[in-house]
């Protein structure tokens, strides 16, 4: 698991009384990297590298639905929720042919597809099913610019 020194910081603050999303922001890193990965992989269809390229253009940005600036690592929640829904439409494509690829290039310890499939059932409840429609639309909007 790749995890900075920031988050760490504030996952250990919060062992007491640990909210359910924590353990989660501690894999946006991961998801970061699989991301560029992917981005990189010449199995990957140039379409689907520049719909990654796109997340991770929205992950850079300091302006976005729950800005790390005002929020800390909690701003990460809505980083998190656009890239699995992304690499979810991915794997939907193609399921077993790219579900090996992101499989593969996963750094983390954790079932990849479980926990993918874990954070967009709760991202109403975490960001609200306003906002997750909201970033769902900013992924239509990267797609069609693509």
């Amino acid at each position: 698991m790749i995890v900075n020194r920031t988050l760490l910081a504030w996952y250990n603050e919060k062992i007491d009384k640990k909210p359910e999303y924590a353990d989660y922001i501690l894999l946006v890193p991961d998801f970061f990297y699989l991301l560029v990965k992917l981005t990189l992989d010449d199995r990957v269809p140039a379409i689907d590298k520049a719909k990654f390229a796109g997340t991770l253009a929205y992950i850079f940005s300091p302006i976005d639905f729950v800005p790390e600036v005002f929020f800390g690592p909690l701003g990460y929640i809505d980083d998190l929720v656009l890239a699995c829904y992304v690499l979810n439409l991915y794997i939907n494509q193609k399921e077993e042919a790219n579900r090996l690829v992101v499989s593969e290039l996963w750094p983390g310890n954790q079932d990849i597809l479980g926990t993918i499939q874990s954070v967009l059932q709760k991202a109403d409840k975490w960001i609200g099913s306003g906002a997750l429609t909201k970033l769902k639309e900013v992924y239509e909007t990267i797609s069609k610019k693509k």
